[in-house]
């Protein structure tokens, strides 16, 4: 078992993995400050509390005023789109890119097609035919 795991612990792929959650927190925090430092309060401009992450909406409750704090949830959904968007900007348009200019670069090599049901059941056909003809 303890042979196992350090054979499961020294593979490359668990090391890029613990390397990428390591960076991909990193990231979080500046998305997240950034998110928190100056879009929000640009958004703040426009709710009643003027701090979107303050801000609720208030309703009567059975024994008290109930207080949905809306401001947070539209400030961790910003959070997240902004986090997709710099990703996707950052890092996946690039890769695509680099993917396209190498293949572009190194032509896929056309694979041989497979003969269909039928060629091979002829090909069958002949072989026994010579076979039974000899």
């Amino acid at each position: 078992m303890i042979k196992g795991f350090k054979e499961f612990i020294t593979k490359g792929n668990v090391i890029d993995l613990a390397v990428a959650v390591v960076i991909g927190a990193a990231f979080a925090a500046v998305v997240n400050s950034l998110v928190e430092a100056v879009i929000n309060p640009l958004l703040g401009a426009f709710v009643p509390s003027g701090d979107l992450a303050k801000w609720t909406i208030d309703f009567p409750g059975l024994f008290a005023e109930v207080h949905l704090g809306i401001g947070a949830i539209i400030s961790a959904l910003i959070t997240f789109l902004a986090t997709a968007l710099v990703v996707y900007v950052a890092l996946v348009l690039p890769m695509n890119k680099y993917k396209e200019h190498q293949a572009a670069k190194n032509p896929a090599v056309e694979e041989e097609t497979l003969p269909s049901e039928q060629e091979l059941l002829i090909e069958i056909r002949d072989a026994l035919r010579k076979n039974a003809a000899n």
